[in-house]
């Protein structure tokens, strides 16, 4: 109820925050290089890790921090009905469909989040590989191993990154390129 009552400069930050997640998310690179597939799932992959990542970089901070990642998380959580409803989900079946977002975006959040605590990008890698590339077990290709390395550098930028930035709606990520050793 009290965010009812959220000041308008509060809104604008975390809209600009919510549109710079989904900005880097819909990056061509990511489709085109990456091999993430160009579809409705892909893109909502990307997203679901963006949002964690940001997520990631809030939950341990102070208490203004964790309210921004709860706003984060409640902004992806609009745009994920909002969508539904555009593309004709009717009203009886969109809280089916949030429960299950909401499941699939906690369990890559916990995925991503003990993949990103673990030294080097073998774990993060394998993640990656089963969650936004859908590739199920096995060794990861050298496409998940490049989508990990940047994973791995878009979470130290955003470590980095001073609480009062994202505070501003300011989301600055690496660009995704692969090195040639990737290809």
């Amino acid at each position: 109820m009290f965010k009812l009552f959220r000041s308008a400069k509060t809104r604008a930050t975390i809209e600009r925050l919510y549109g710079a997640i989904v900005a880097q998310s819909r990056r061509p690179e990511f489709y085109s290089d990456f091999g993430v597939p160009d579809t409705m799932e892909g893109r909502f992959e990307m997203v679901v890790l963006h949002t964690v990542l940001a997520c990631h970089r809030l939950k341990d901070g102070d208490e203004v921090a964790r309210a921004l990642a709860q706003d984060v998380f409640d902004a992806f959580a609009a745009d994920m009905d909002r969508t539904l409803r555009e593309l004709g989900v009717g009203d009886l079946t969109v809280p089916k469909k949030m429960k299950k977002i909401g499941e699939a975006f906690y369990g890559r959040a916990a995925a991503y989040d003990a993949a990103l605590s673990t030294p080097g990008d073998d774990a993060l890698a394998v993640a990656v590989a089963r969650n936004i590339l859908d590739l199920g077990a096995g060794a990861p290709p050298p496409a998940a191993r490049a989508l990990a390395a940047y994973v791995r550098a878009a979470a130290d930028r955003l470590r980095e990154t001073p609480f009062d930035v994202l505070a501003r709606g300011d989301f600055i990520l690496p660009g995704p390129m692969r090195r040639e050793s990737e290809q």
